[in-house]
């Protein structure tokens, strides 16, 4: 795979990180069996994604840039859809991973 290819895959990858991270709290501890079942597919997915993008760009830059657009998506979500706080320092900081993100996917070689 190509390396664009690879982080489109990895950003897909992120997508579903946030997707098992929001179902954990729709889960209710993982009492309730669909959410449950929807937050484990979409683990299994966000892993094989991660491990796809892997073959091809380097692991600890694919891994940060995993796990930051897995933080910031789910914090977003977090605000919007449970009324957690968006005080202006969580705001800033929440911008400080995505430059972060970005700074690595630009100096990434791979």
């Amino acid at each position: 795979m190509d390396s664009r290819a690879a982080w489109l895959v990895l950003f897909v990858a992120g997508l579903f990180e946030t997707a098992w991270a929001v179902g954990l709290e729709y889960s209710d501890g993982l009492s309730r069996p669909v959410p449950t079942a929807a937050t484990a597919v979409a683990l299994v997915v966000s892993m094989v994604l991660l491990a796809k993008a892997v073959e091809t760009l380097p692991v600890g830059t694919a891994y940060a840039v995993w796990t930051g657009i897995g933080a910031v998506a789910t914090a977003v979500l977090g605000i919007y859809l449970f009324d957690e706080p968006a005080t202006p320092g969580r705001l800033f900081f929440i911008l400080v991973i995505v430059v972060g993100i970005a700074g690595l996917q630009t100096v990434s070689t791979g």
